[in-house]
């Protein structure tokens, strides 16, 4: 206990970074849980459908949000260090990376939506219906490329407030959007799962432009400018691919094994579809703290190491785990008490309700885990210059324990959906052991070529 940090303005950068970050990320899941409400309550084939839809749209979104980690693990160093013209490149890298992730990810969507939701159910209508869905939303990814890059070097810098501001903007937008095009209200068509599609479009694309005018109107400090992005240096390049590929292939990893989840659910019918898709919603919107302390202590650690405060990063570090347990126990009994109050808002089977319920009684054990093992690792080690660890954590639980051990029990043992979802977020536990080992050994501070 003595080597927890005694210095107010630690914990003050901490939880106001991490509350303003938590906040945005609220917001966030408020649009999909907006989402997932509005088309639970037009029918539970749109839910299931959107459902299987965002699980490509969640890999395309992990492997740019991966792009934008690496970019604040940099970047936050050149900010410790004060330095801000190598943030300007970092930034270009950045972007041109996300951009064609983003590009390829629509392409891929674009064209072979329907084979894409094939390999997680054999439900026809659902697939036809979420297909729909993809076409559409597909569109949104190089929008959502920009955005994301551009925040990311604003929060290397600790700017964050200009994201909360986007968000509240992009949920009032969606929400309205939302309503008005599934239902046909305020005369506007009545479209279906496609308006759900539609309104998410429109909304990353007003988020991408009131983005770029905040960075137009606040970029006397960094004076970032356009041909930043197509100035890339060759130095800056192979450290953020050295960092990069690392996060990218574990993102890749992380939100393929994601969809082979869903997709083992899927197979176990409609009910257990919807009710993933409730459970997990709502286990996001919950667990926002948790993962915002993540992006808050990869910028907190990275500034340190920039700045070249080695031995205060062993208190940081020592702090920061405690904060997650702390964290982790107040979710679970958030989540333990919501699951009572939100499944009358659904109008999803009961057989979906009681499955749904059973699945967010296992996440409000397992989030203690989840809260203290994924800032671990995605906040401290990969802040410090590791990625290649966390990478290879990811994939051996993941692939080699999780997937196997769940795929024999649903198709060979025929287990129950609730006994698959706690095979399925065992890892969640299990992970906790070889964080807290790698972290406190200490030997993932590495230090960038100059």
């Amino acid at each position: 206990m003595s080597l927890l940090v005694r210095d107010r303005s630690f914990y003050k950068s901490f939880f106001s970074l991490t509350l303003i970050l938590g906040l945005q990320n609220a917001i966030t899941i408020a649009v999909n849980l907006s989402d997932n409400l509005i088309l639970g309550g037009y029918s539970e084939i749109a839910l299931s459908a959107s459902s299987l839809a965002n699980q490509i749209q969640f890999i395309a979104t992990f492997l740019m949000i991966g792009c934008s980690q690496s970019v604040i693990i940099m970047a936050s160093r050149f900010w410790g260090e004060n330095e801000l013209h190598p943030i300007r490149k970092v930034a270009g890298v950045g972007m041109a990376i996300s951009l064609c992730i983003g590009v390829l990810m629509w392409l891929a969507a674009l064209c072979s939506s329907s084979w894409l939701l094939s390999a997680m159910t054999n439900d026809v209508t659902v697939i036809q219906e979420g297909a729909k869905f993809l076409t559409i939303v597909s569109f949104s990814y190089v929008f959502f490329a920009v955005t994301n890059v551009l925040l990311a070097t604003l929060r290397s810098m600790e700017i964050v407030k200009i994201g909360l501001i986007v968000s509240l903007f992009t949920l009032v937008i969606n929400v309205t959007l939302n309503y008005g095009l599934v239902y046909g209200y305020g005369g506007l068509p009545k479209l279906g799962l496609e308006g759900s599609a539609t309104a998410t479009l429109i909304s990353r694309i007003v988020e991408c432009f009131i983005v770029i005018t905040c960075m137009l109107k606040h970029n006397q400090a960094l004076r970032l400018q356009l041909l930043d992005f197509f100035k890339l240096d060759r130095l800056i390049l192979k450290q953020y691919a050295k960092i990069a590929l690392p996060i990218l292939l574990s993102s890749l990893s992380w939100a393929g094994a994601m969809a082979v989840q869903t997709g083992i659910l899927g197979h176990m019918g409609t009910s257990a579809i919807a009710a993933n898709s409730v459970a997990t919603t709502i286990f996001q919107f919950v667990t926002v703290i948790s993962y915002a302390s993540a992006t808050s202590s990869a910028i907190i650690m990275g500034k340190a190491v920039g700045e070249g405060l080695f031995q205060k990063i062993k208190a940081y570090s020592q702090t920061l785990q405690v904060l997650y347990v702390l964290i982790g126990v107040l979710t679970g009994i958030i989540l333990f008490i919501a699951k009572d109050h939100v499944l009358f808002l659904y109008s999803i089977s009961e057989e979906a309700k009681d499955l749904a319920a059973a699945f967010m009684t296992i996440l409000s054990i397992t989030v203690i885990g989840t809260s203290y093992e994924m800032p671990a690792l995605s906040g401290i080690i990969q802040s410090g210059g590791d990625t290649t660890f966390v990478m290879y954590n990811d994939f051996i639980f993941m692939w080699l324990l999780i997937l196997p051990a769940s795929l024999l029990g649903a198709f060979m043992f025929n287990f129950s959906p609730v006994i698959i979802f706690v095979v399925l977020k065992s890892d969640q536990i299990l992970k906790c052991f070889v964080a807290l080992v790698k972290v406190n050994r200490y030997k993932w501070i590495k230090v960038m070529e100059r």
